[in-house]
């Protein structure tokens, strides 16, 4: 994953998300974006998945500028995406087979056969295939994010973005989900994670960005950031978050 962003700026009303956000990340395969609440996370990893339009500033993707303005060439970078949010984000009155199918067919154009056979493939991957039938309500909330996960893998993505997938969940429910993640990142998968499991992110992520103030503060290997953080914003932050 090849990723530069430069002088992003976002504002939503008079509060101010993005401050000219900058950085040039080299080419990890696993990309973790920690931080204080408020610090601009959600909203650049949005930003990158052509969910948001930044007021200004560049991301440059395996090198090729995101098109804002170009609704098309936005349309056609999503669909090259996998999302996962942590709000689930399933359809509530379609099982979990058919939360998958939806998009394969409606967004990818696959063939209703195409579609269900990639679809239940992707459910056996993470052990859902005997609930496929059953709707999000009838599901655990670990079940329910395998699902998302499933239906971000279905459509064999460049890159996965993973928007605190974890935040809606129990500690049992986290460990199933986090054990999935590290699967992938095993298999190879690029992804993207904001997070806020900082010992999930020291072990998974080949790359840390701490974020705060809507500003890149700083960006190192996981190791060195963990271990060694330059910023006094990182220090602190880290010091009360792994205090207990």
């Amino acid at each position: 994953m090849k990723l530069v962003l430069h002088n992003l700026t976002k504002s939503f009303a008079t509060h101010r998300v993005l401050d000219g956000l900058s950085g040039d990340f080299g080419e990890p395969r696993s990309l973790a974006l920690i931080g204080p609440s408020g610090g601009g996370k959600s909203t650049l990893l949005r930003i990158i998945a052509g969910l948001e339009t930044p007021d200004a500033g560049t991301v440059t993707l395996e090198g090729e500028a995101l098109a804002f303005a170009d609704e098309e060439k936005l349309r056609a970078h999503r669909r090259r995406l996998g999302v996962v949010f942590q709000a689930f984000n399933l359809f509530s009155h379609l099982t979990a087979l058919a939360n998958l199918t939806l998009p394969l067919e409606k967004v990818h154009g696959l063939s209703a056969s195409e579609a269900e056979h990639l679809a239940r493939e992707a459910l056996r991957r993470f052990h859902l295939a005997d609930h496929a039938h059953k709707k999000p309500a009838q599901l655990s909330g670990g079940q329910q994010q395998r699902v998302a996960i499933a239906r971000a893998i279905a459509i064999k993505p460049r890159l996965l973005l993973f928007d605190e997938p974890t935040s809606a969940l129990d500690p049992e429910m986290t460990a199933e989900v986090l054990e999935v993640i590290e699967e992938l990142k095993d298999e190879g998968r690029d992804f993207l994670l904001v997070t806020h499991e900082m010992g999930f992110a020291r072990h998974v992520a080949d790359r840390v960005a701490f974020l705060a103030d809507g500003r890149i503060v700083e960006h190192a290997p996981a190791e060195e950031l963990f271990g060694t953080p330059r910023s006094p914003e990182c220090r602190d932050f880290l010091a009360r978050i792994l205090k207990y």
